[in-house]
């Protein structure tokens, strides 16, 4: 089991172009969301939306809003993560969750003000959910990787204009990460392969 983790980890990295002769099947992307959805997050809200676009018209006027980036045009399935604005408060939340009287009671005088009120100013508004749908992000691209798909991370784009292409209503929703999924193109190069000694410090 451990070895087929490493393997799965190992077969996934930042793809730098996709083959788009390729197509995903509707049961792997799907088996991906699942596991998007099933994420955990802060408190178990699960603050996101999931927008799957296979339009290529659409991709095609979102690319140039993400640096020109060739991900973005050659992949299958561009995922883009959003985070919820709307029902921000702790007592909409919990009750969306369908959670007791008495756990909604809990979180309702818990999450408020926690951590120093990070739900309460509008640029918290975003940052605390943005932040949870890296969450998200990471499961879907483990998912991808047992199935053999490609993904890669964008961090380059112009959230506003993306937001205005959609026609988002930026109150309830805005973009947190674009993703897309796809099947790689060329072979990816050498891995570095780094012990913990460089990346991990134990503290006893």
């Amino acid at each position: 089991m451990e070895n087929l983790l490493m393997n799965v980890l190992d077969f996934s990295h930042a793809c730098e172009i996709f083959d788009n002769t390729k197509k995903i099947p509707d049961e792997d992307i799907n088996f991906i969301l699942k596991a998007g959805k099933k994420s955990t997050s802060s408190f178990g809200m699960k603050p996101w939306k999931f927008l799957v676009i296979t339009n290529e018209e659409l991709k095609a006027k979102i690319s140039p809003l993400c640096s020109e980036e060739v991900q973005i045009s050659t992949c299958s399935h561009l995922v883009i993560f959003l985070a919820e604005i709307e029902n921000s408060d702790s007592e909409s939340k919990s009750s969306k969750k369908g959670f007791s009287a008495e756990k909604l009671e809990f979180y309702t005088g818990i999450y408020p003000n926690h951590p120093e009120d990070s739900c309460l100013s509008n640029e918290n508004m975003y940052s605390w959910p943005a932040r949870q749908t890296y969450l998200a992000s990471g499961h879907m691209m483990t998912a991808a990787a047992i199935k053999g798909i490609d993904s890669c991370s964008i961090e380059s784009y112009e959230k506003e204009n993306i937001e205005q292409i959609l026609g988002l209503d930026t109150s309830k929703f805005q973009i947190a990460c674009i993703l897309p999924f796809g099947y790689r193109l060329n072979e990816q190069s050498c891995l570095r392969k780094e012990s913990l000694d460089n990346t991990t410090e134990f503290i006893k």
